[in-house]
């Protein structure tokens, strides 16, 4: 078959007006497991900023309740990307996301700041470790979509192009990136997360291993020790064979969603968008 089926019908397809369709293709067809991967390093790497990191941990949500608050993002962003904008399923998520939030004095520059990883760092990653890089049209696709997600939370001045996307970025981890305590705290829960993914007696090897794909000033910010050089390199070398495998494998025939990994545990007998999230007891949103 065809392993540029998914590719060419991505570039029939505009990404100024078909902006979801191209990112639903990329996210469930093309890479599922890699965009898995790089949105959790997305929102993981936010951890060191500590007014995200030392919230998050104020509030126990990722440190007490870890699985349940990754389970929920995933389930809500996924209802935006499966069923669109626009769709019943869509606009509950969405607005099941924003009440959350409003709970909390989260700025503007922080939720800027969390879209721009969005954007960001799957493109890295798909350069470094994916079994072909973003096309263009799916970086412009991925750069119109989190405009609207911004719009749809009410934000202004979300950057029009991925070039601003990634100076927000990268100015932004200059002047914010601290290490706090609480964004530590934060950080070793979902490490621990991300090892418990996998089978066996694992935990410290995949710790290790999820250690070696941070880069060195995210490692430095949560205080981890530089693994040994031999061991990174080794890390990093499967990640890049892993690409070259999948480039061999035919394009994928059905969807892959989040919800089916390993990764989500918390719903096995299904779940509700507009009850997705954690309220505080006797919140008018808890239900």
């Amino acid at each position: 078959m065809n392993r540029r089926k998914w590719l060419e019908r991505i570039e029939r397809l505009d990404p100024e007006v078909d902006h979801a369709e191209i990112y639903r293709i990329s996210c469930l067809y093309e890479f599922p497991w890699d965009m898995t991967q790089s949105l959790s390093f997305a929102l993981y790497r936010t951890y060191a900023v500590p007014s995200i990191g030392g919230l998050l941990a104020k509030t126990g949500e990722l440190t007490e309740r870890t699985q349940k608050r990754y389970d929920d993002t995933v389930l809500i962003l996924e209802a935006v990307l499966e069923h669109g904008f626009d769709s019943v399923e869509g606009r509950t998520a969405i607005s099941r996301m924003n009440r959350m939030h409003r709970r909390y004095a989260i700025s503007d520059d922080d939720f800027r700041y969390v879209l721009a990883t969005f954007v960001v760092v799957p493109k890295r990653w798909m350069d470094d470790y994916g079994w072909r890089p973003h096309s263009p049209h799916e970086v412009r696709a991925a750069v119109r979509y989190y405009r609207e997600v911004g719009r749809r939370m009410g934000l202004k001045g979300v950057p029009e192009t991925f070039e601003g996307f990634e100076r927000l970025l990268v100015d932004y981890e200059r002047e914010h990136f601290a290490f706090d305590h609480g964004g530590r705290d934060v950080s070793d829960a979902t490490l621990d997360l991300m090892a418990g993914w996998y089978p066996g007696r694992s935990l410290g090897v995949m710790r290790l291993a999820t250690i070696c794909l941070l880069d060195d000033h995210l490692r430095e910010t949560f205080g981890y020790a530089e693994p040994p050089a031999f061991v990174r390199a080794v890390v990093r070398a499967g990640m890049r064979l892993r690409g070259r495998v999948v480039r061999l494998l035919p394009p994928r025939r059905k969807p892959r969603y989040a919800r089916d990994g390993r990764q989500v545990k918390g719903y096995p007998d299904g779940y509700e968008i507009g009850r997705l999230g954690t309220f505080a007891p006797g919140c008018p949103y808890a239900e």
